[in-house]
């Protein structure tokens, strides 16, 4: 039977420092909203930090998408990456940069692998 894979944790931060000698990730600045004096603002850096587990073994293909509108988000960000095993816990840096929010809102995160949706979540967006 396949795995279905899972997301064990999902974190927007400014960003993660990976320890050389241990491999352990530091979650530096977690944050959930996004304030803007004047519109569009653009966030000049970020980090999504994703861990999924019960991927099968291989090569899948990770799609993260944004957009105040669920129905048509805009793809931000698509890459393959490896599993060795369903066991295997993967943690997933996402560097995004200059990242424009036209108005205020809440805009919808959505993460696939292989094209089935995984996550919807959302980031809020104020004045």
């Amino acid at each position: 039977m396949q795995s279905t894979p899972q997301v064990l944790a999902w974190l927007t931060c400014d960003g993660v420092h990976v320890d050389p000698g241990t491999g352990k990730h530091t979650i530096l600045g977690v944050f959930s909203n996004i304030r803007g004096r004047q519109f569009p603002v653009v966030h000049p850096f970020m980090v999504w930090f994703l861990t999924l587990s019960d991927v099968p073994s291989g090569k899948h293909k990770i799609k993260i998408s944004l957009g105040l509108d669920a129905t048509h988000p805009q793809s931000l960000i698509e890459r393959d990456f490896e599993s060795q095993s369903p066991l295997q816990r993967i943690n997933l840096i996402n560097e995004i940069r200059n990242l424009s929010f036209p108005q205020p809102g809440d805009y919808s995160i959505i993460i696939e692998v292989d094209e089935e949706p995984l996550l919807v979540t959302s980031i809020t967006v104020s004045n």
